[in-house]
């Protein structure tokens, strides 16, 4: 089981039914497709995964702030027919959009030349524009050397392309995906950078919103963070999750399916579409 993985439809290398067709091989009989504020990959992925005996969980992954933190909230299960949803997704790729722009003006009057939107847009394939897609285009202008440099000069955390303030707060990404008949999952909540006080009150909130699971089995998760998100899980009363955040081969490190073992002394997300 994985359901934490990107295709094309965001920023993943994969197109949808190659990630599905890739899960299948490797024995992976549960996915969700969480692309970025988009579900796109699900929908271009439904034949593959049928025809492959692959059960595909609708899903996305929708970007949110809280207390001016950005933060992420994936969407499990839910109604991919529902207005609500289908509103979401618009309204995300609207933001998404005007969130491009900005970038490629920041970018423009960082490095003292014009970032071409149009030629970041056409390097997306028509999918959403991410910041890898500005990474790459900066690569082939010849700007940086490599994703990594491209991120660490202009894309990364602060930097002058970590452009947040798109995006709605926690409690309007959390409503859409119940809305919609979902289950919000607060992701990866190890990698925030936020206090235990600080992460306590972030979940308060998210619960209080109307979430209900967070990711206890994660990618690169070593034990000591597992250990920390299993914990507030139990006391906070939440489910658990899982997922390897898979975006493409040598990317991130992380690889389809795989993540640490799932605890057993937390209750698992799918048993409430189980049941």
């Amino acid at each position: 089981m994985d359901l934490h993985c990107h295709t094309t439809a965001s920023d993943g290398d994969w197109a949808p039914e190659k990630l599905v067709a890739e899960a299948a091989a490797r024995g992976i009989q549960t996915l969700a497709i969480t692309d970025h504020d988009t579900f796109a990959g699900y929908r271009q992925a439904r034949e593959t995964a049928s025809s492959l005996g692959v059960t595909l969980i609708p899903g996305i992954e929708l970007s949110a702030v809280w207390s001016g933190i950005t933060l992420h909230i994936v969407g499990l299960n839910f109604d991919p027919q529902s207005a609500v949803i289908q509103q979401a997704e618009q309204s995300q790729s609207e933001a998404r959009q005007r969130r491009a722009g900005v970038i490629a003006e920041r970018l423009s009057k960082r490095i003292g030349a014009e970032i071409d939107l149009r030629a970041v847009e056409l390097l997306a394939g028509g999918d959403q524009v991410g910041r890898p897609h500005f990474a790459q285009h900066l690569i082939n202008q010849g700007h940086v050397n490599s994703m990594n440099q491209a991120f660490s000069r202009y894309l990364g955390a602060g930097k002058v392309g970590d452009v947040k303030a798109m995006w709605p707060d926690m409690k309007q990404a959390v409503e859409w995906i119940v809305d919609s008949g979902g289950v919000a999952v607060m992701a990866h909540a190890h990698l925030y950078n936020m206090t235990r006080t600080k992460l306590k009150a972030c979940l308060k909130d998210f619960i209080a919103a109307g979430g209900s699971a967070m990711e206890v089995a994660y990618g690169q998760m070593d034990n000591n963070q597992r250990g920390q998100m299993c914990a507030l899980a139990k006391e906070m009363g939440l489910k658990g999750s899982c997922g390897s955040d898979f975006h493409g081969p040598n990317r991130y490190g992380l690889e389809l399916g795989v993540m640490p073992a799932f605890p057993a002394d937390v209750p698992p997300v799918w048993s409430a579409w189980q049941s």
